[in-house]
């Protein structure tokens, strides 16, 4: 239980990745705060947990809109009384030609994928400095560090995620907040398998990302949510400002 008591503050935590992070840090002895802009997902994590007999609260928020995060900070401390750790989980994309590509949804892009974090980070740092203590996670995307040509705008919003954390990292350094980043590879999450079954081409994209992959599989969320919880753990405590890829290797970068 090497987080047992620990308040965690999941962004983006109704299903796939987030909900894998939430239920393993519930597992790990942790107070989680399941935030997803839709009840039923957010409430279906938490009943998750609870079966656990681990405790969760649901709490819905809208990350793209500032005053809407400072509640959700606002429930927290209602809550259970401080936040210790928060993941930036939430995140959307379309696998689309950049000239197919709408105004509307480069600003969503935007908006989700990289404002979202600044406001979560802004927004909970602020207390964390107050407490001289902390850990954020930012879940960034290899497509932010090699770019993606089906993907343009998102690796843009992700590319501002990576150089954000080490920015960050720097900031609140001397408060004793740690800052980094997990940068997934393709991972199977029920996001990706409704874009698949709905988009052949979508398909043809993903299949070839993951035959890319040396060990010739998508990612399993579980597994991202290890390294998440390791880049939050104690055992991490001189770790800050990095991107750790969870990929299988199939990009390698310095």
């Amino acid at each position: 239980m090497i987080f047992k008591d620990k308040v965690v503050i999941v962004t983006g935590a109704g299903r796939g990745i987030g909900q894998a992070i939430a239920v393993k840090y519930a597992r790990s002895g942790a107070l989680v705060v399941v935030v997803d802009r839709q009840l039923d997902r957010a409430k279906e994590t938490m009943k998750m947990i609870s079966k656990m007999g681990e405790r969760a609260i649901a709490v819905v928020s809208d990350i793209t809109v500032y005053e809407e995060v400072q509640k959700m900070l606002a429930v927290t401390l209602n809550e259970f009384g401080g936040v210790d750790i928060l993941v930036n989980n939430a995140g959307w994309d379309v696998v689309q030609p950049f000239f197919e590509n709408t105004k509307e949804l480069w600003d969503n892009l935007i908006a989700v994928n990289l404002k979202g974090c600044i406001y979560c980070c802004r927004v909970v740092g602020e207390e964390m400095i107050k407490n001289k203590k902390g850990k954020i996670v930012n879940i960034s995307s290899d497509a932010g560090r090699i770019g993606s040509s089906e993907e343009a705008v998102y690796a843009a919003a992700k590319g501002g995620i990576i150089a954000f954390t080490k920015s960050l990292a720097v900031i609140l350094a001397p408060y004793q907040i740690n800052v980094n980043s997990i940068s997934p590879g393709p991972t199977d999450t029920p996001a990706v398998r409704t874009g698949m079954r709905m988009n052949e081409k979508v398909a043809i994209e993903m299949e070839r990302r993951r035959d890319m992959t040396p060990f010739k599989r998508y990612a399993k969320a579980e597994e991202i949510a290890d390294a998440v919880l390791f880049l939050s753990s104690e055992s991490a405590n001189f770790i800050t400002g990095q991107i750790l890829s969870v990929n299988g290797g199939a990009i390698m970068v310095d």
